[in-house]
């Protein structure tokens, strides 16, 4: 065991798949001799060679367009896209090859890739850096989505993401990069995608939410935790989400809360909460409540914060929820 934060957590799944299999390659850029922006792939390609590490040209579509065609052909390619914000330059690749490869050549190839993208405000960055767009890739059918929030969570997902026989997109919260330090085993180990984690236990509240706002909520849920019994889902896989995780919970609370980064509009949230009036509807004590980003653009440095879910806003739909 070692203590990691998030960033080496990724670095040591991509380091020990490198080993585990020939077929695993990493490319982006600026990934090989720089190690990354945020130093996720550092030392790989010293360890791996240039060959297996590869620095690409500036061009996210180019780059996600060799990466299927080289999955096709029976390499792992792990992509890097530098911010998250710049992954929609390679949407058509995604959305319109990666995702329907399998269903297009009836289950003959598959398209074994995953794209990561530091994802997610609070850190200052530039227009278009920080994008919290899930929901555009969880509505891609054939594409898998996932936002780990823990250092042992995004050792474990991306190793399976990188198993996975099908494309995964893999946004890792760059606000919690180094923010967060915990025990990860040195050893192999995988974490099924689609398995959402208790991150807290409660009886009166679910609250179910992902990625960087999962220790936001823990830190709101801990300030009233003398008032209001909260349990706190970690939903780690996006699409496809773990429905019996959430509605298991409902049922036991009654009352529920999602939070997310991304914009209230069309978001992940609304399906979540699609999903509990589908198979919970029954057992609520009161409306299911959303606390999330704002349907505007992240807002730059000065005011950024100002649009992130704060404790302050999710403590206030925790009030509304159990007073209603």
């Amino acid at each position: 065991m070692v203590k990691a934060t998030i960033v080496q957590a990724v670095n040591m799944a991509m380091d020990q798949e490198l080993k585990r299999d020939k077929n695993v390659v990493v490319m982006g850029e600026d990934i090989g001799v720089n190690g990354g922006v945020f130093r996720a792939t550092d030392g790989l390609q010293k360890k791996y060679g240039k060959d297996r590490v590869i620095d690409t040209p500036l061009s996210e579509e180019a780059i996600v367009g060799t990466a299927i065609g080289m999955a096709v052909n029976g390499l792992r390619p792990v992509v890097e896209i530098q911010f998250s914000g710049f992954i929609y330059a390679a949407f058509d690749q995604l959305f319109s090859h990666a995702a329907r490869i399998r269903n297009r050549s009836r289950g003959r190839f598959t398209v074994p890739l995953v794209v990561r993208a530091p994802a997610g405000g609070g850190i200052r960055a530039l227009e278009l850096h920080c994008e919290q767009g899930e929901a555009f890739f969880a509505h891609a059918v054939g594409l898998k989505m996932v936002i780990p929030s823990t250092p042992y969570d995004a050792k474990g997902l991306l190793a399976a993401a990188i198993r996975d026989p099908d494309p995964v997109i893999f946004y890792e919260p760059m606000r919690l990069y180094r923010a967060i330090k915990e025990e990860v085993p040195e050893k192999e180990y995988t974490i099924p995608l689609g398995k959402a984690r208790i991150a807290r236990e409660g009886a009166d509240l679910t609250i179910i939410t992902y990625g960087a706002m999962v220790k936001q909520t823990l830190q709101a849920v801990e300030k009233i935790q003398d008032k209001v019994s909260a349990e706190v889902i970690d939903l780690r896989t996006i699409y496809p989400f773990d429905s019996d995780a959430i509605i298991n919970s409902v049922k036991k609370t009654g009352r529920a809360i999602v939070v997310h980064e991304a914009p209230k509009t069309a978001g992940f949230g609304a399906e979540i909460i699609a999903t509990i009036n589908e198979k919970a509807l029954l057992s609520l004590e009161a409306p299911v409540a959303r606390v999330t980003g704002y349907d505007t653009a992240l807002p730059f440095a000065r005011t950024e914060l100002n649009y992130i879910p704060s404790e302050e806003r999710i403590i206030n739909a925790i009030n509304k929820v159990m007073s209603f």
